[in-house]
């Protein structure tokens, strides 16, 4: 596809900056209820994603026309697009310069996906659900989802990119619903990678199930949470959403324009001084990472931005249009979802590093507090203002782990927190590669992190 995208371009004849992207991608998924296999699904979705940056403005097309011709034709209905709203624009665009990726990349794992069969899928399915459903005789249902996305892309610009790369990113999500004299839970557990089949399986299908179905019963006879600031111990999920959600958004370069928290407060202390928190392309300290990618969808190389260094806000994250306008290099978040949609500015694995003591020494030097693990949707603003669910609570008394909590939610500022960081442990992991992030369109994200303990504010609900 490089090939075509050069010869398209190579006729175009014109001075505009040209950037073309194909974009192929297809979707399999699979879902087990009750030991039925419910749902079988595969889509696909290829085409060439046009963007022309005329009279200082941009015009975007889409065709699905895999020709030299079709792709001709598509440059110039964004060409035209870009002209008849030049005049509309009050700013002109201008890009950053950077040097653009040339060559192929592929992260491993793709061929070994594409290998597997069909039955192989069902299998898993089928074997995830009935271990949970099998884990208690307070397990009244359970299911078991399989998704994979396999996708290649191939990015050439007039100014240089001359790129292609492929990556797979499998999926498995295992849900237990437990009840009890009239009490009902529901507990979900998921793993999602960039790589191989065999990377879903670090963490082995039986140990996912039985975490599920076993905190789906223990929650039954689990008490309700008087509220209140607390210490609190975040484990790596619960991180991840708060890097991402809470952190991440407020310092993508668009929502920085438009106002957002982080607005002029680069080379301020933001955060604990224990705090390094980064967004990358690469999958740090772990391989397998859900946001992995080596490319970003300008051409861009995908590398590590240091967002907060030692607790110092050092930089947001752009595109080479945002990276102009602030007179910094691009840091490689230019995605786009589809052949048909235009790149926004987007986090690929959000994180902060890890520290150097031990979960079990922060445990034991905690008098009074909680640790909260499993991270449940919730809300964050602009200003950095969050409320998250959180699966289990486990109060801390005098150093040692007690009982079960449920219905917990934690409320805050997210810089506010951040701040009151005083230990990081060693330990790491990514926990939300299962998921999506939604701005305008979805996108395949990581986030995690070490354990760190904070203070924030504690919420419940009556059991």
């Amino acid at each position: 596809m490089r090939d075509l995208l050069k010869s398209a371009l190579a006729g175009d004849g014109g001075t505009d900056h040209v950037e073309l992207r194909y974009h192929s991608k297809v979707f399999r998924s699979l879902t087990v209820q009750n030991g039925k296999l419910e749902r079988s699904t595969t889509r696909r979705r290829e085409g060439v994603g046009v963007r022309v940056l005329s009279s200082g403005t941009w015009g975007f097309a889409a065709t699905d026309d895999l020709s030299v011709g079709g792709v001709r034709r598509a440059i110039e209905a964004a060409r035209t697009s870009a002209r008849a709203t030049a005049s509309l624009r009050s700013d002109r665009v201008t890009l950053a310069p950077v040097d653009l990726a040339v060559g192929d990349f592929a992260e491993p794992g793709v061929d070994e996906v594409l290998g597997r069969s069909l039955d192989a899928r069902v299998a898993l399915v089928l074997d995830a659900e009935r271990r949970a459903r099998a884990a208690s005789s307070r397990i009244q249902s359970a299911s078991s989802t399989y998704n994979e996305i396999v996708t290649h892309k191939a990015i050439v610009t007039s100014d240089g990119a001359d790129v292609a790369f492929r990556f797979a990113r499998p999926e498995l999500y295992i849900m237990s619903v437990a009840s009890q004299d009239g009490a009902r839970t529901q507990v979900s557990e998921s793993v999602g990678v960039t790589g191989g089949w065999d990377c879903l399986f670090r963490t082995p299908v039986e140990q996912l199930a039985e975490k599920s179905a076993r905190t789906a019963v223990d929650l039954l006879t689990a008490k309700s949470l008087e509220g209140g600031r607390s210490t609190v111990i975040l484990a790596p999920a619960v991180v991840g959403l708060l890097v991402h959600e809470a952190i991440g958004h407020t310092v993508e370069a668009d929502f920085v324009t438009s106002g957002s928290v982080a607005k002029g407060k680069l080379g301020q202390q933001v955060a604990s001084e224990l705090v390094t928190l980064c967004d990358s392309g690469d999958s740090a300290f772990h391989t397998g990472a859900g946001g992995t990618l080596p490319v970003d969808d300008e051409g861009v190389i995908a590398g590590r931005t240091a967002i907060i260094e030692n607790g110092i806000l050092k930089s947001y994250l752009h595109d080479r249009q945002t990276a102009a306008r602030f007179g910094v290099a691009p840091t490689g978040n230019a995605r786009a979802w589809e052949y048909s949609d235009k790149p926004l500015i987007r986090m690929r694995n959000t994180y902060i590093e890890p520290g150097d003591r031990t979960l079990d020494d922060i445990i034991a030097s905690t008098d009074d507090g909680y640790l909260l693990d499993g991270a449940r949707n919730g809300q964050a603003d602009a200003t950095g203002e969050f409320t998250f669910g959180v699966v289990t609570a486990r109060r801390i008394r005098k150093g040692t782990l007690g009982e079960l909590v449920r219905g917990v939610t934690v409320t805050g500022n997210a810089f506010d927190v951040l701040r009151s960081v005083d230990a990081v442990s060693r330990e790491f992991s990514w926990d939300l590669g299962s998921g999506h992030c939604g701005k305008g369109q979805p996108a395949k994200v990581d986030a995690g992190g070490p354990y760190i303990r904070c203070q924030a504010l504690l919420g419940g609900v009556q059991a």
